[in-house]
């Protein structure tokens, strides 16, 4: 990218995303104050959020919680960032069949395998190791962790979590805002605005 690229967040998914191998990084903005000066693996963290419209590179958004990156390219829509601003990063060892489709401020990482027919949407975060098949919907904001694994016609809601190595049948609906804990197997729909886990997965409720 000859305009250059800036990652949003001074975080492990950022430090991820460097490791895969992304290139033109030319800094980090970060709203902590502290690491303001410092570097990065490398890559200096050049200061808050808010100089982000005063420049002119590309932005990642490489926060791993999926309401809070939501929160920050909301905040940079207010501040007049377009969708044009933001790059999407697919590690060179992800597999992308050519019928899927990946969104805006897109994180794919190593090892990723997308099949055929799957709509990724924007500022997905897909950890190492993960399966997406035939006929996936993982809508905006939603986070996958390393090793999830969904089956066919499967749907993450926005701003949905899947905790690592959990596996979803296929035909399933995760709903918004929903967590799914590591290890889980799905083989109900998990309903919006709720924790799941366990073998098979069911809601964990306050008094368990």
């Amino acid at each position: 990218m000859s305009e250059g690229l800036l990652l949003v967040g001074a975080s492990g998914l950022a430090r991820e995303v460097l490791a895969a191998g992304i290139t033109g990084v030319t800094g980090i903005l970060d709203d902590d104050v502290q690491l303001h000066d410092t570097e990065v693996s490398g890559v200096p963290v050049l200061g808050p959020l808010a100089l982000a419209p005063q420049r002119s590179e590309k932005l990642l958004v490489c926060v791993g919680p999926s309401a809070t990156r939501r929160s920050i390219v909301r905040r940079f829509a207010k501040f007049g960032v377009a969708d044009d601003r933001y790059a999407t990063f697919v590690a060179r060892s992800a597999r992308i069949g050519a019928s899927s489709d990946v969104g805006i401020g897109g994180i794919l990482l190593d090892s990723v395998v997308v099949t055929a027919d799957a709509r990724i949407g924007r500022h997905v975060v897909v950890m190492p190791n993960c399966t997406i098949t035939h006929d996936d919907v993982l809508e905006d904001f939603c986070t996958l962790a390393a090793g999830v694994a969904l089956g066919g016609a499967v749907r993450v809601g926005e701003a949905a979590y899947l905790g690592m190595n959990a596996a979803v049948r296929q035909g399933l609906t995760i709903g918004p805002e929903s967590a799914v804990g590591m290890g889980a197997v799905v083989i109900r729909d998990v309903p919006g605005h709720q924790t799941w886990a366990g073998v098979p997965a069911r809601e964990l409720r306050g008094d368990a």
